[in-house]
Order: C-alpha cells, then sequence, then structure tokens
C-alpha cells in the first residue's frame, strides 16, 4: 500500500480519520515544521528492535534514548507515544536502510511501511534520513574508543545508531 493510500502524503498533509493530519515531510520542512521548544525523535528501525533518540529543545544535539524490543504495533506504538509525550517531540527523523549504491530494496519498505503505522499511532510529522553505515560507524566507536565489549554493545547500539542518525538530520542544516 502506498502512502498516499495509507493517507500520507510526501511533503503535505491529508486527511485521516479523526480529523488527525499525518504527514511526512522533507527533511528541511520539518525542520520549520517543528517548534522552538519541542524535540525531534529519531528512530533506528530494525526487524527486532526500535532504536529511539532524543534531541534536545535547541536542536543541536541527539542523545540515546532507549531500545524498544518489537512486539506487536499497538505496543510498540503506545511506548513511543510515552516517549513523544515524556520528551515534547514535534517531529519523527526516521533512519532510512538505502543500499550502498543509493537505490531503497525491501528493507526500505518495510521501514517506510513501519513509519506510515507509527506516525498514524503517534501523530506526529516524520522524515527520512539516510542511514547507511550508521550501525557500522557506531560499532567502531564502541569497540575502538570506548572499548565496550559485545554483550554491553548489544545493548546499546540501536538507540546510539538512533543518535547518530538523529545528529546527522540536526547537523545537516
Amino acid at each position: 500500500m502506498s502512502c498516499r493510500e495509507r493517507g500520507l502524503s510526501i511533503d503535505g498533509p491529508m486527511e485521516w480519520g479523526y480529523n488527525t493530519l499525518m504527514t511526512i515531510l522533507a527533511p528541511q520542512s520539518l525542520r520549520t515544521t517543528v517548534r522552538t521548544g519541542q524535540a525531534f525523535l529519531g528512530l533506528d528501525i530494525g526487524t527486532r528492535t526500535i532504536g529511539l533518540a532524543v534531541s534536545d529543545i535547541s536542536h543541536m544535539i541527539a542523545s540515546p534514548c532507549e531500545t524498544i524490543r518489537r512486539s506487536k504495533l499497538a505496543r510498540d506504538s503506545a511506548r513511543l507515544t510515552e516517549i513523544v509525550r515524556a520528551n515534547a517531540v514535534g517531529g519523527l527523523v526516521v533512519g532510512l536502510p538505502v543500499s550502498m549504491d543509493g537505490t531503497e530494496g525491501p528493507r526500505c519498505q518495510a521501514v517506510r511501511d513501519m513509519t506510515a503505522d507509527m506516525i498514524r499511532k503517534v501523530g506526529l510529522p516524520a522524515t527520512f534520513w539516510d542511514e547507511r553505515l550508521s550501525t557500522a560507524a557506531v560499532e567502531r566507536v564502541l569497540i575502538g574508543e570506548a572499548d565496550i565489549g559485545r554483550k554491553r554493545r548489544a545493548d546499546v547500539i540501536d538507540k546510539m545508531a538512533a543518535a547518530w542518525i538523529l545528529q546527522g538530520f540536526l547537523d545537516g542544516r
């Protein structure tokens, strides 16, 4: 099902039941949509986990938040909603797993579908940000500079990758 069929538009809102506007925006449009005093929430959506990172309200620094073990959409989106409310989040930045040659494969479509479902539940605009090599870069830092063991790396890698993605978005102004 395409974004338009789901009630979503690229860079412009469309109505989707209950008078809730759900939008996927271009990165620059999301930057201007989120007001001062609101944070961005970065998401690294994987097959088993969702890594989360939150920005400060001045939109300068991304900090790892938590990792959600994926289960049912209702439970995942309920936890996401709690985090959104607790951190005054105004927009979502979702890592898009583009291939090294720039093409989008089945994993990109799965992330797009999950994002469409999430923004319907959470009620916030979102944008996609190229996440190529984010997990690999974070793993290099955790191994090389932080000297963190394999078990501890597995516990933090997803939320650290989300912070990497979100920081890239914040720096991309």
